[in-house]
This record gives C-alpha cells, structure tokens and sequence, in this order.
C-alpha cells in the first residue's frame, strides 16, 4: 500500500470514528397532523383519545371560520350550546397550562401532547395551572356571558397548534367509512 493509499485510509478511519462517536440528535416531537388524515382518526386512536368538552354531546351554533390572517376578523374555535353552570371537561389528557381571565372573560387552556392546545371559555374553573389532567376531567363550569351566543349559555372551544387556530371538531367528528365494490377490483365512479 502506497503512501497515498496509507493516508486516505487513516482519514477514513478519522471520519468513520466522528460519525460514529458523534451524540445523536435531539429528534423534536412527533406533531399531531392537522388536519388528522381519515387514517389517524379511523385507526391510530386519534378520536379515542379526545372527546366533547360538553355531556350530553353539544349542539354547534357557531363554526370555526378562521381569517385569512390572524389579524382580521374571524372566529377562532366554535360555540357549543350549553347551559349555565353545566361542567366542562377537559377534550384530551394534558396539563392545564391557563386558568383565569383574558380580556375579562374566565378561560381554562389545556396543552396536549403533540403540540396542541385547548381553550374553553367562559369558564369558571375548578382546576389551577400546573394540574395534570386527563379527558372527561372537570375543569370548571359554564357561565353566561359568550358574545353572540345564540342559546342560552354557550362554550366556545378552541384549538391551536402554536400560534395556528385550527379547528377542533375533526378531534371528535367520526370519519365516514366509504366501501369499495367488489368484484373486478376496481373502483367505478
């Protein structure tokens, strides 16, 4: 072996030991897609794992209508029916994260795990920031007092991932199954 060859052999070496020995990298943690693909809320639990923050299931009287820019008017969650003093539960696991007034109005926020985060309002709470909770926990109750509610009390449940509103519904909504004929094993349409 040349002298040449003896030198680039030592540096291959030198590289595979750096790679090798290198620490590995800090992998950030798995995002919940959002949309969650028909996939994630039909077979990776998605939906088990949130529920509606209202009992018996609440009717929407207002849709998320998100703006085009977070600055411009908009509506930023949805407005469940509900009625005063009626509990509200915690959508998913997380950890309460917020629980006071904004604005003048009380809101409990809940962070769960992928990112996402949770805001219910107007809400008296019954759980204080720092407090784990899982889902179906109560975090307070329902008070009089949403701007343009449309029945008699209303819950306005919102979610965001960072500073990205989203809407939460696709957390509870059922996917509908589509079956494919059988037969020739194409699809028609």
């Amino acid at each position: 072996m040349g002298t040449g060859s003896r030198i680039i052999a030592r540096i291959g070496v030198v590289l595979a030991t750096v790679v090798v020995s290198a620490p590995p990298a800090t992998a950030a943690p798995p995002r919940t897609p959002w949309p969650p693909p028909v996939t994630a809320l039909a077979h990776d639990g998605v939906r088990a794992t949130y529920d509606w923050p209202l009992r018996p299931r609440p009717r929407v009287v207002r849709s998320f209508d998100k703006p085009a820019r977070n600055w411009l008017p908009g509506h930023r969650g949805v407005d469940l029916a509900a009625t005063p003093g009626q509990p509200v539960l915690a959508a998913g696991a997380g950890t309460v994260v917020f629980a006071g007034a904004v604005a003048g109005r009380p809101v409990v926020s809940v962070d769960h795990p992928g990112g996402l985060r949770t805001t219910y309002e107007p809400v008296e709470p019954s759980v204080t920031a720092g407090r784990r909770v899982g889902r179906g926990a109560l975090l307070g109750t329902v008070i009089v007092g949403h701007p343009k509610c449309a029945a008699t009390a209303c819950l306005h449940w919102g979610l965001r991932r960072d500073r990205d509103y989203l809407d939460p519904l696709p957390l509870v909504r059922a996917v509908p199954i589509r079956l494919l004929p059988t037969g020739t094993g194409q699809a028609r349409g």
